[in-house]
């Protein structure tokens, strides 16, 4: 398969079990990134009485997890911000010493996107949420753009959505977003329903390196892909190259089984030592895996694989 030769599966896949939380049903669709002298994560814990939340995990080598079985708290000034019971889908950026917090919370308008602050994984201060509903996903950028703060997102609705584009919006405090500007959307094949940001974007010297999630609807429901893209460093709403290829397809036993089948998610990327980008994706909403490529292969692989 083409995309093998691009992301290389770990041989000790998935990472990380529905075991490493007693009450948990199932983990995935979470975000890592490096932290002091090995890495850090908020995940998306399903737990048994099917409710969605947010859990803190650490890891030496970010492989192997130690993960909170308590859910993560945040604290606020203003009592009318609020977690909902189900949240998901966390997102992970960092700017300068901080860490913020991208999710989904399920709530009765529909899904919103919740924004948080944290300088050590142990108190993290919630914010006014980006975005009104309905939205799904939403990652940061993780430098300014021309002076402003920067997201991705997708605009979605009450359900689950049958459709789906990418936005581009910027913040002078990170409190008020707007200018938004629209990316793209689905384009056949394996995006065909919807598309949607995924990790934080890698800053390379041929654009901002996306990958993000591509979904087509087939007689046995949504299936779930990964894709990749170039977007323009000073104007990232401009796509410079697209996959019409994905990069990750679920083609395992534990990509394909599970509570959601057939679904690749990914969410998180860090980028090792010799240029070698760890992906951390969910799979078949049940398990966290990860598949590793280098930086120039899939920029190389994106550009010679585009619409």
């Amino acid at each position: 398969m083409a995309n093998e030769t691009v992301f290389k599966r770990y041989h000790g896949n998935p990472i990380v079990t529905a075991n490493a939380v007693p009450r948990a049903n199932s983990i995935h669709n979470s975000a890592i990134v490096p932290f002091k002298h090995g890495y850090a994560g908020v995940f998306r814990v399903d737990e048994q009485d099917m409710c969605y939340r947010l859990h803190v995990g650490h890891s030496v080598d970010g492989i192997h997890w130690k993960i909170n079985p308590a859910p993560l708290k945040m604290k606020s000034d203003n009592p009318e911000i609020t977690v909902a019971e189900h949240s998901y889908d966390p997102r992970v950026t960092r700017l300068g010493d901080t860490y913020y917090v991208t999710w989904c919370n399920a709530g009765s308008q529909g899904p919103c996107i919740g924004l948080a602050a944290t300088k050590d994984f142990k108190t993290f201060r919630q914010m006014e949420n980006p975005l009104a509903t309905a939205n799904r996903n939403c990652v940061i950028f993780p430098r300014k753009i021309g002076g402003k703060y920067a997201i991705l997102h997708r605009p979605s609705d009450r359900g689950h959505t049958p459709f789906g584009d990418i936005f581009y919006a910027t913040s002078p405090d990170l409190t008020h977003w707007g200018c938004h500007r629209f990316v793209f959307g689905p384009n056949g094949g394996w995006q065909s329903t919807k598309v949607g940001p995924g990790p934080a974007p890698i800053e390379t010297a041929e654009g901002w390196l996306l990958i993000y999630h591509g979904v087509w609807t087939s007689c046995n429901g949504y299936l779930y892909y990964a894709g990749g893209a170039l977007l323009d460093l000073d104007k990232p709403w401009k796509v410079k190259y697209r996959t019409k290829d994905y990069l990750l397809a679920p083609t395992e036993t534990y990509e394909r089984v599970g509570d959601v089948p057939n679904v690749v998610f990914p969410s998180s990327a860090v980028v090792l030592k010799g240029g070698i980008i760890r992906l951390y994706y969910g799979c078949a909403d049940t398990c966290i895996s990860i598949a590793e490529a280098r930086v120039d292969e899939v920029v190389k692989f994106i550009k010679t694989h585009s619409f």
